[in-house]
This record gives C-alpha cells, sequence and structure tokens, in this order.
C-alpha cells in the first residue's frame, strides 16, 4: 500500500513538472512576417507570410519559416523588429519614418523623465505581426548621409531646413540616413525635425547620439526612451539591394553624478547584447555581400573611443567588404584599421568619420542670407554626402551645404609672388574629402608638369582666418568658432622655380580613393 502511495505520489510530481517548467521558462513572442498585398497594414486571407526573413530583439535573431512564421525570446523591456529584406519595404509613416518594429514595455518608461518615454503597453499579445511590401531594388542605388544635424532650437532647425534640407528634397536616392546627434539635448525638437526631413520624401533611418539621450535618467537602460518612443529600436538592421546595414548605438550614459539629479557623463561602448546581435545576424548574411555599420561615436575619439573595439573586429574578420560610418567629432577623416591596428580581414576596415550637417554647431559670421558658414575644424565646409552603392562596391561623395557639386577643396596660396621665390611660395589644399588614399597634384598653366603634393597634418589657415574675422564681428564668447585641428586632408607644395612673368592659374587635381576626380583653380601673378 505504501509503494503503491509512493508511485502515485511520483507520477503527480511527474506530471507537475511540465508546468512548473513551463512557468519558469522565458516568455516567447509569435507572429508573422507577411506580404501585406493592399498595403492596409493588416494580415488579411491571402496575406501570405514571407519565408526566410529575420526578426530579433536586440540580441537573438531567428528566420521565418516557410509560412512567414517566427518565434523569439521577449522580456519586459524589449523591441522586436524585423529586418527588411533586400526587395522588400517596410511601413514608413508620414514622415517616412520606418515602422519595422514592436515595443513591449508592458509598464512603460519611467514617469521622473524630462523628456516623456514610452506609455504601458500591457501584457503580450497573442500574435506579433510585421507587413512587408514588394519593391524593386536594383543593385546600384544611391544614399543619403547625415551626422548631427544638432539643432539646439527652433531657429537652429531653421538653418539646418534652409542649409541643406531644402536643397535635398526630390532626390532620387532610395533611403536616407542620420548618424546621431539628430538635435541638441531637446528631445522636443525631435518632431519638427522629423517633419523637416520628412519633406525629403524617402524613408529616413536614425542612429542615437549623445545628444539624444535622456539625460534625466537613472542609468544607461533608461536613457533611449524617448528615442525608442519616437525612431524605435536604437539597435537594428535593414537591406537594400545586395547591401547590409547594422546600426549600433555606441553611446553609453554613465548615471546621474549624485542624488541631486547633477548629469553624468558618458562614454563610447557597444552592449554584449548588441555584439551577439551583429554576430548572430551576420550568420544569415553571405560571404560576399558589403556590410555598412552606422554608429555615432568613431572607433578612436578621445576620450571616448570605443573600449570593444576588437570584440566587434573578431566578428567581422573574414568579412571581404566592410565600412562603417560615424559622426560625432564635427570633423571629416577616412581611418583604415589593418593588422596593426587590430583588424585582421581581408581587406583594411574603412570608417568614414562623416563631416557634420551643422558644422561647427551652427556657429560663425552669417552670410548676406543670414545662416552661419558653420566651417569645421578641420577647415571642411558643413554638408552631407551622397553614397553609391552597387552590389559589394561603394563610394562616398562629400556635399557641402548650398554649394556646387564640385565645390570638394579649398586652395590657400598667396595672390602674388616673384619669379624668383616662387620655388619657395607654398601652395596648401584642403580635400574636404581626402583620405591618405588620395592622391593630389598641382600645375602652374595649362602646359606645366602635374606636381604631386604632400599630405600633411597642419591647422587650415582658412579656418584660422575665420576665426579672426568672427572674433572682430563678434567678440561674444558664446560665437565663437572652436580651435581648429590639424587637418587629416590637407595637402602642401611649392611652385616650380622661376615661372614667366604675368598672370598664371594654379590648377589642382585630386583622384579619391574611388577614383572621383575633382578640380580646383587659383590664380596668382608672379612679379
Amino acid at each position: 500500500m505504501l509503494a503503491l502511495r509512493s508511485g502515485i505520489a511520483l507520477l503527480v510530481l511527474i506530471a507537475a513538472l511540465p508546468a512548473a517548467a513551463a512557468e519558469m521558462e522565458e516568455p516567447f513572442a509569435s507572429g508573422v512576417v507577411f506580404h501585406d498585398r493592399n498595403s492596409n497594414g493588416a494580415r488579411d486571407a491571402f496575406d501570405f507570410g514571407v519565408r526566410g526573413v529575420a526578426v530579433s530583439n536586440g540580441r537573438d535573431v531567428v528566420q521565418t519559416d516557410w509560412r512567414g512564421r517566427y518565434r523569439i525570446a521577449v522580456g519586459d523591456d524589449t523591441i522586436l523588429f524585423v529586418i527588411k529584406p533586400g526587395g522588400w519595404a517596410s511601413p514608413v509613416d508620414d514622415n517616412g519614418l520606418p515602422r519595422f518594429y514592436y515595443i513591449h514595455k508592458p509598464d512603460g518608461s519611467p514617469t521622473d523623465l524630462a523628456f516623456p518615454g514610452v506609455s504601458p503597453t500591457g501584457p503580450l499579445p497573442d500574435q506579433i505581426d510585421f507587413p512587408l511590401y514588394r519593391q524593386r531594388e536594383p543593385r546600384s542605388f544611391r544614399a543619403i548621409l547625415f551626422a548631427d544635424p544638432q539643432p539646439r532650437t527652433l531657429e537652429e532647425l531653421d538653418l539646418f531646413n534652409r542649409d541643406i534640407i531644402e536643397e535635398v528634397i526630390g532626390t532620387e536616392a532610395a533611403f536616407g540616413m542620420t548618424l546621431g546627434d539628430l538635435v541638441g539635448d531637446d528631445l522636443s525638437l525631435f518632431e519638427p525635425l522629423n517633419q523637416a526631413i520628412g519633406q525629403i520624401g524617402i524613408p529616413w533611418h536614425n542612429v542615437i547620439g549623445n545628444h539624444d539621450m535622456n539625460y534625466h535618467a537613472e542609468a544607461d537602460q533608461h536613457s533611449d526612451e524617448t528615442f525608442e518612443r519616437v525612431y524605435g529600436p536604437p539597435t537594428y538592421a535593414f537591406v537594400y539591394g545586395k547591401v547590409h546595414f547594422i546600426v549600433l548605438d555606441d553611446v553609453v550614459y554613465e548615471g546621474r553624478k549624485d542624488e541631486k539629479g547633477t548629469v553624468g557623463p558618458f562614454r563610447a561602448g557597444i552592449s554584449e547584447d548588441q555584439l551577439a546581435f551583429a554576430e548572430n545576424y551576420l550568420k544569415t548574411v553571405p560571404h560576399d555581400r558589403l556590410v555598412v555599420l552606422a554608429m555615432h561615436i568613431p572607433f578612436e575619439s578621445p576620450p571616448h573611443s570605443v573600449a570593444e573595439k576588437s570584440a566587434l573586429f573578431e566578428i567581422l574578420k573574414d568579412r571581404p567588404h566592410t565600412v562603417s560610418m560615424v559622426g560625432h567629432t564635427h570633423h571629416q577623416e577616412s581611418r583604415f584599421y589593418g593588422p596593426e591596428e587590430g583588424f585582421d580581414g581581408p581587406q583594411p576596415h574603412h570608417q568614414l568619420v562623416h563631416a557634420t550637417a551643422s558644422g561647427s554647431w551652427w556657429l560663425g559670421a552669417a552670410d548676406e542670407v543670414g545662416i552661419p558658414h558653420a566651417t569645421m575644424r578641420c577647415g571642411a565646409p558643413n554638408g552631407y554626402s551622397i553614397l553609391e552603392f552597387d552590389g559589394h562596391h561603394y563610394s562616398v561623395r562629400f556635399k557641402a551645404a548650398r554649394r556646387l557639386a564640385d565645390h570638394q577643396m579649398n586652395i590657400f596660396a598667396p595672390g602674388a609672388t616673384s619669379s624668383e621665390s616662387a620655388a619657395e611660395t607654398e601652395v596648401l589644399v584642403n580635400v574636404f574629402s581626402g583620405s591618405e588614399r588620395t592622391q593630389v597634384e598641382m600645375r602652374l598653366g595649362k602646359t606645366g608638369g602635374w606636381i604631386p603634393l604632400q599630405r600633411e597634418a597642419r591647422e587650415d589657415p582658412h579656418y584660422l582666418a575665420a576665426i579672426e574675422r568672427d572674433l572682430l564681428r563678434n567678440p561674444r564668447p558664446r560665437f565663437f568658432l572652436p580651435p581648429a585641428l590639424k587637418s587629416p586632408h590637407l595637402w602642401v607644395g611649392t611652385l616650380p622655380a622661376n615661372p614667366p612673368i604675368g598672370s598664371h592659374t594654379i590648377e589642382v587635381r585630386a583622384t579619391d580613393m574611388y577614383g572621383q576626380v575633382f578640380h580646383a583653380r587659383h590664380l596668382i601673378r608672379v612679379e
């Protein structure tokens, strides 16, 4: 009898085990990624699932089955998102912001934030479906790239609109992206900024920057709540054509300094979850595809360098085609990471430290229509870039704000020199998007031989002169341009010896790493 009772008790215990295990099991979300044939946002009877589409929770990546179904773990602070595949489009709102995600925050964001976060979303739905729409995506396409518009006020937003947005409206680019610092700490400007960029008329992706965080949050976990409410996940990916774009949040807020709520510092960093996401996603990406990383802070930007750079390089090392785009520093520079810099890939990793839309924070003397020149510390004007993609090949063409497309360099040389001292007369050329892979040459007159110039880190003389002029015009410190840095894209040479007396044209030819050739001229009198 005792043995029978023991056996019954054991059976009851075994029967209870699955229920207990289920209670302890991590919650999962499930749903369907479907072809929304009538574009109504709802899954109708003949809206069939799309197989092989990646879905992520910011760490794990799963792919839909033949019916378009997925299942993935969620927590109480999770944003689920679909990774838009090539040849498909996610829904966009009236401002062109992609809506490819579902926020699961049952209790919402903390309520003591200076700017509102996410409202409580309630219990997890039984099913979370993601619509996709068919679209033609050619192998070759164009994208627009901004960095750091960073308006601190509506007045500065107006400067951004007039200086850059107005000339981009109607572009034929497939999409655009901003590399962080969308605004300058006032997160209420997200909405008017989005409305302005929405006038361009293309889908627009966004990266979080250090000036896009809610600095009244207690810690990093909640510093991006307002960004998430407006833009969705700060870490995500998408595909256009055959190019794979991975967006990472490399800004870490270190929390309030004290009990008074004093704003604390931030640092550069990539979380373990983000590294896992990048690694898990790349497992689904064909080896020969171009992978473009988009972040805000460069790998090397003291004192804010990315400590996890080596871990990211380890994930990328077997990839033959990688490039990263960043902003933050308010100067323009191309950096190349090979074995000596810790990257052991087949080709050096190119990181473009991108020019800023705000230049030197909308500072500098205003022109005849009231827009500051905002020249950056490296001597390059403020502006944006046009990216061209063709399979795994890419090129970047810098566009100075409100200047002609061929305005790619400044020449600094005297207006006159003597024939005897010509060989000691320096010519300095600032090629705004130049790099160590750019070849710069000059010649005097149409028949002169081409003379190679040497790249040399110096402070840009035009920028130094602008500081002096602006100081005379407006000596108030708040309008001061920042100090010059040694420009990484400045070339130096001297004129040929004993040129003939008279007026001559100094012609400069710059050939960049993509084979694009730019020309500029400067007139000089030889006396």
